[in-house]
């Protein structure tokens, strides 16, 4: 019996360090005009949101001092890593900090991964994913490169493709590459791993007559992506992002166009049903990335406020 004892003891003390160990979803995102930088969100659900007031990170660099689509990721060190859109037009890279607490930061960095490009229109949505087989973070985002693609139907100026860098330290990046052409102007794409080997890539098409969110399949996180859906939302929409809760994904978007905020539930990324009707997000909330927390980190993010 006290054998039976001991071993029900320890399952309730396992369950019990659990259910206190238990991670909380955190959703980055801005405020328009984008001057005050850093804002965050965060829910125990996947599903209902509550916003931490004020901002976490002012932006300090760039020729606009803003801090657009901010992106974050908890990489193998346990650090987070942060990217976003520095200048809505001109300027050749994205801003760069690190945090363990997201309280304290790191020395905010301009990162030019344009720079050996004559003429490059925009660097938008920087987006980071971390690739756990290689052990390296993947950095993509969108820029025009003027008659640099077959124009189609968009404007030289507003004809978009994904490129990417790949980097272990945040300190020496590899040549910037182009990441995606689907033969159109596309931004807002970001990487999904679904399985072991199986990716897949959310994508805004951004010509003029759709501005609605697809998505893509690869055997890696740099592709090549093919098998494109047909559209998932309606027009006017963008800035997605993606989360595992249990057994489904849960893809967010911005659906601007009506001015709110709607998400998609999935468990294979070929069926979908909206679950707009069972989100609830902070009023003003831009897009952004979600990823995890403790309940350390959080607790700290609220005492700071």
């Amino acid at each position: 019996m006290k054998k039976i004892a001991f071993i029900i003891t320890l399952f309730v003390f396992a369950i019990s360090y659990s259910q206190k160990k238990k991670d909380i979803y955190l959703f980055t995102s801005f405020r328009e005009p984008a001057t005050a930088g850093l804002y965050l969100a965060y829910s125990e659900d996947g599903y209902n949101w509550k916003g931490l007031e004020g901002s976490f990170l002012k932006p300090e660099i760039g020729a606009s001092k803003i801090m657009r689509d901010p992106s974050i990721v908890r990489g193998g060190d346990n650090t987070y890593h942060m990217v976003w859109t520095t200048d809505w037009k001109g300027g050749n890279g994205f801003g760069y900090a690190s945090s363990k607490d997201l309280i304290h930061w790191s020395k905010q960095e301009y990162i030019p991964v344009m720079k050996n490009e004559p003429e490059v229109v925009n660097v938008w949505a920087p987006e980071i994913f971390y690739d756990d087989v290689k052990k390296e973070y993947i950095i993509i985002w969108a820029s025009t490169i003027p008659f640099r693609f077959e124009k189609g139907i968009e404007e030289e100026k507003n004809n978009h493709r994904m490129y990417y860098v790949t980097t272990k330290d945040f300190k020496t990046f590899s040549e910037a590459k182009l990441y995606y052409d689907p033969g159109f102007s596309v931004i807002d794409c970001v990487i999904v791993k679904k399985g072991k080997k199986d990716y897949v890539l959310v994508l805004k098409d951004n010509t003029r007559p759709m501005r609605k969110i697809e998505v893509a399949f690869g055997k890696s996180p740099l592709g090549p992506f093919s098998k494109r859906s047909e559209p998932l939302t309606e027009y006017l929409s963008e800035g997605p992002t993606v989360v595992k809760v249990a057994e489904k994904w849960l893809l967010y978007y911005d659906n601007y166009g009506s001015k709110n905020y709607k998400a998609l539930s999935t468990s294979d990324f070929v069926h979908f049903e909206d679950v707009s009707s069972k989100i609830s997000l902070p009023e003003g909330h831009k897009h952004g990335t979600i990823t995890t927390i403790s309940e350390e980190v959080l607790k700290g993010l609220v005492e700071k406020k």
